[in-house]
């Protein structure tokens, strides 16, 4: 795992506190945002921790994920929020963050956060997913053009608009005349032909962030995020990991 924070000292300490737990091998990265890439493309870490308040803070982290994402996609990125921001939260998603922690949550949260990621979940705290479904609500986010060219049928399209606007399978079956039951069947392939375990996965690829995955290993078998999905296709709107 890669850890940066905003000033060196305060990566070291970042760092210190992380390598308490003995399942994490931590790297500490520079505040230099080439040596960071240089450093992301060189350790191809699985998780890499950034400070939203790297640099001058505001869009510099966001374009710093970006650049991460282009160069070596494989990290899963975490970024670390003074507060959180509604509008920090979106762009951060929008970007390609794979969770959202705040500092004003426990630090042993931080570890159940970074576990979560590394392991293929998304983290968020409710608040968080809330600002992230009004901010999908709004016709400039929420246009959805991408999905003509995605794996998906025209009605399983039509029910991830609806998981990306809120709605819970209730709802989604009621907008579009089906029974309870043909929805969650919907969801269930719909999570296989994405390879996502979870609805707030799929309101990040409805937003344009996420990518289709492989969801069958090369002997056939389901994977483990196509097995997660009976449970997460449910009528919870988010589906997400997520502090309590």
């Amino acid at each position: 795992m890669l850890a940066i924070d905003s000033t060196a000292m305060s990566t070291q300490l970042l760092v210190d506190a992380l390598s308490r737990n003995l399942q994490f091998e931590v790297i500490e990265a520079p505040t230099d945002e080439a040596e960071i890439i240089s450093l992301v493309k060189q350790e191809n870490p699985d998780v890499a921790l950034l400070s939203a308040k790297l640099g001058q803070g505001g869009q510099v982290i966001f374009d710093l994920v970006r650049s991460i994402r282009a160069e070596q996609p494989s990290p899963r990125v975490v970024i670390l929020l003074d507060h959180s921001d509604p509008s920090a939260v979106v762009e951060a998603f929008r970007a390609g963050a794979h969770g959202i922690f705040c500092r004003t949550q426990p630090l042993r949260l931080l570890t159940k956060c970074i576990e979560c990621v590394h392991a293929g979940q998304v983290w968020a705290n409710s608040n968080e997913l809330h600002f992230l479904l009004q901010a999908l609500a709004k016709p400039t986010l929420a246009n959805f053009r991408h999905l003509g060219g995605s794996p998906l049928s025209a009605r399983e399209s039509d029910v991830v608009r609806c998981v990306a606007e809120g709605l819970t399978n209730r709802e989604i079956a009621r907008r579009l005349k089906l029974t309870e039951h043909t929805v969650k069947n919907y969801l269930f392939r719909i999570f296989d032909k994405l390879g996502v375990s979870s609805r707030v996965e799929v309101v990040l690829y409805a937003l344009g962030n996420g990518e289709p995955r492989t969801p069958a290993s090369p002997n056939g078998r389901r994977s483990q995020a196509g097995a997660a999905s009976r449970k997460s296709a449910g009528s919870s709107p988010s589906g997400a990991r997520k502090d309590s």
